[in-house]
């Protein structure tokens, strides 16, 4: 059945503040003007948080978090900032510091920069991601208490600066917790950090929040815009100008802070070999914010994805995001212009990227690379289900990613879930995302990594009741790695939903540069020989519109303890770690060249 998605005003993107600082995400950070406070931040390592509790475990009020120094020769201070060493932000810990290689705890971290007020303008302190829990304090004071590893957060922290000098406090915690968003096991490294961007950014006082610009439909090129002021204010004009598609048009705010309009146009429809991207500029009282927006159409009928009304095969990959040589968080558009890169050269128009929301500059650099986007939450293998703070955590990553990447044409696909087991409490806590999603985003489709049951006469079944709330059917299968890989040809899958089907992962680990006999685990012959076997065997699945082999690269992970062989990687990338291309590379680029 033909389902076209329709636009999803803003106003429908509710946003609880988790602190009195926090205000809802600014959307387009890098069109606003700002200023950085990326590069060397002073750290202190506190594995007993002595720097956040006294000796009784209660809060204490004399915390790392005052920067303090002794005023008088008898003054106890047991901590200086100025003396600790220096790590790079954005950027994980575990790879600059190798005491911190394993490490998962707390760590302080500080920075000093200059303020100076301009008028009654307000300034906002923006983290694009930090891992995994944040307490963030200026000159001080508590700013606010972020959790979650993958999302960015702002703090309206006007009232905390002061003219001239000032400094940053961040305690940063990754310990594991099983009612975390992802739980207490997963299969990366636990990278703890500042991990993205941080910036100041200076805004007036009433401000354009957020904003939507979509193509409706293909009938008549109809385009939709809607936005939302960070303020309920009404009578704001808001201007719409996209030069080349010569429209210019001015909206009026309700009294909710919003307004939406549609208008006719004929774009250049976004596709994979045509990543066409539109200038479009926005302005209010004389502020403008300049963006790149491409228009294309996503949707289902029956067993296929259409994109712009033409059926779509989605010759995809997973990618972690891990930096291309040796491991580390990757954060700019050079580490994402490597790995997107090799996505390209295997023959890729799509990409997975796994298993939590990636940075903004890989979204937007695989928008102009011609690569679709699959991005998903980290609600992983076994969640704690029943818990309300961790669905409600779940929830704000996935309303926190629908809001940065709502305007990239690449992204056609918000997962949320991969490789969880079936319960009732499960199924609940997954259609309260799916409904979410749905109700955020009306555009994209819909998924989620779903399993395959095995039965004994090879007939595998997929059987899931999250069926219903999904738009693509997709689920992981690993037949030649934690199953026989002679079992492939005789496989028969049955699938009985009409909808498309993904297979979101498949693979199976090789050493770079050990070889052997075919049926040798990990050499590069024995995984050339899964991805053979597997590869005939997906062709036989009714309603396969994409792949998305595991993986990429290898990436590493600590529950990968062979020595001399995994060394904590999971080798199971088409890359080495080093960006050498295994004999697999070959196998699968020639599969998606007859695609």
């Amino acid at each position: 059945m033909k389902r076209l998605m329709t636009l999803c005003c803003l106003c429908c993107l509710t946003w609880v503040a988790a602190a009195a600082g926090e205000v809802p995400q600014v959307a387009n950070v890098m069109a606003r003007n700002t200023t950085s406070l990326n590069g060397k931040w002073n750290y202190i390592v506190d594995v007993q948080e002595e720097g956040y509790y006294d000796y009784r475990m209660n809060p204490t009020r004399w915390g790392f978090f005052l920067a303090a120094k002794p005023q008088r020769p008898e003054d106890l201070v047991e901590y200086d900032f100025d003396k600790a060493p220096e790590m790079n932000v954005p950027g994980d810990w575990n790879t600059q510091d190798q005491r911190l290689f394993f490490y998962e705890g707390t760590v302080w971290l500080k920075k000093n920069f200059q303020w100076h007020r301009d008028s009654d303008h307000r300034t906002l302190l923006y983290f694009g991601a930090v891992n995994y829990e944040a307490h963030v304090y200026v000159n001080g004071k508590l700013a606010g208490h972020h959790v979650g590893g993958f999302t960015p957060f702002n703090y309206d922290v006007t009232e905390l600066l002061k003219e001239g000098d000032n400094f940053v406090v961040v305690k940063v915690d990754n310990k594991r917790r099983a009612e975390n968003v992802p739980t207490q096991i997963f299969d990366w490294w636990n990278y703890g950090g500042i991990t993205r961007d941080v910036l100041l950014i200076d805004l007036a006082p009433t401000y354009i929040e957020n904003y939507s610009l979509q193509l409706a439909s293909l009938e008549g090129r109809r385009l939709t815009f809607s936005v939302q002021l960070n303020k309920a204010e009404a009578g704001r004009k808001v201007t719409l100008s996209i030069p080349e598609l010569k429209v210019k048009k001015t909206v009026v705010t309700d009294a909710d802070g919003t307004a939406a309009i549609g208008m006719k146009a004929k774009p250049q429809l976004w596709t994979p070999q045509n990543p066409k991207l539109y200038k479009v500029q926005l302005e209010m009282d004389g502020a403008t914010i300049d963006d790149e927006i491409g228009f294309r159409t996503i949707e289902t009928r029956g067993k296929q994805i259409l994109l712009n009304g033409e059926p779509i095969f989605l010759k995809g990959v997973s990618i972690h995001e891990e930096k291309a040589f040796g491991g580390g968080r990757a954060n700019c558009a050079d580490d994402a212009a490597t790995l997107f890169g090799w996505a390209k050269e295997l023959g890729c128009n799509y990409v997975r990227l796994a298993h939590y929301p990636h940075n903004e500059h890989a979204v937007r650099l695989a928008e102009r690379m011609g690569l679709l986007v699959w991005s998903e939450i980290p609600v992983y293998w076994t969640i704690a289900w029943t818990n309300n703070d961790t669905y409600n955590n779940a929830e704000r990553q996935l309303t926190d990613m629908i809001r940065r990447d709502q305007n990239r044409a690449n992204v056609i696909i918000w997962s949320i879930a991969n490789e969880t087991p079936h319960s009732k409490e499960r199924d609940l806590f997954l259609s309260r995302l799916a409904k979410k999603a749905r109700s955020l985003d009306s555009t994209r489709l819909i998924s989620m990594a779903m399993e395959v049951t095995s039965a004994s006469n090879y007939k595998n079944r997929l059987q899931d009741n999250m069926n219903e709330y999904v738009d693509v059917v997709s689920f992981n299968q690993y037949i030649g790695w934690y199953r026989d890989v002679n079992d492939a040809p005789k496989m028969e899958w049955e699938i009985p939903y009409d909808k498309p089907v993904i297979v979101s992962e498949f693979g199976g680990g090789a050493k770079y540069g050990l070889h052997g006999p075919k049926n040798q685990r990990w050499t590069e012959e024995f995984q050339e020989n899964l991805y053979k076997e597997n590869l005939a065997m997906l062709d036989k699945i009714d309603g396969l519109a994409g792949t998305t082999p595991w993986i990429l690269k290898d990436f590493r992970s600590p529950r990968r303890v062979l020595e001399g062989i995994q060394d904590y990687y999971n080798r199971k990338g088409l890359f080495s770690d080093n960006g050498e291309k295994k004999l697999a590379f070959y196998v699968l680029k020639q599969w998606y060249e007859g695609k």
